[in-house]
């Protein structure tokens, strides 16, 4: 699986692959949420990190977001769920970003265990998301950093 480079022409594929992914697996965020998180994705936060994504079957599979060693966002299409993209893309992240860093939610114990699974150790948790919510956030460091 190749890892790709990221454009702003690729960010309305994006933006649907991390709706689609949210939504899969975010259950504890509310619609309105969802709805206010969206355009601050596409107008801010894609243009604030370094984005790689992996394609299959021509379209974006999976997408990973780094800045400043933090994987900022890491995000799967549920049709490719199990698939070994978001292993993959954390590889990539780790061995050619610089990746050392991960903020999860809480109440996504799947993801804490992925990160787990990728190296990734808790060091601590803020009890409000980065939007100021009361989503408490995980935070979590790669072995050896």
């Amino acid at each position: 699986m190749e890892v790709k480079q990221v454009t702003k022409k690729h960010y309305k594929e994006l933006i649907e692959v991390w709706e689609s992914s949210v939504r899969a697996t975010h259950h504890f965020l509310p619609e309105e949420n969802i709805l206010e998180l969206r355009p601050l994705i596409l107008q801010y936060y894609f243009d604030a990190v370094e984005l790689r994504c992996i394609t299959l079957n021509k379209e974006i599979a999976g997408f990973i977001g780094v800045a400043d060693s933090n994987v900022e966002m890491l995000f799967v299409s549920p049709s490719y769920f199990g698939e070994g993209i978001g292993s993959r893309l954390m590889e990539y992240a780790i061995s050619s970003l610089g990746a050392l860093k991960v903020d999860v939610n809480e109440q996504n114990p799947q993801a804490i265990g992925f990160y787990e699974k990728m190296g990734f150790k808790r060091t601590g948790r803020s009890e409000l998301d980065g939007q100021g919510n009361p989503f408490p956030l995980i935070h979590m460091v790669r072995n050896g950093a």
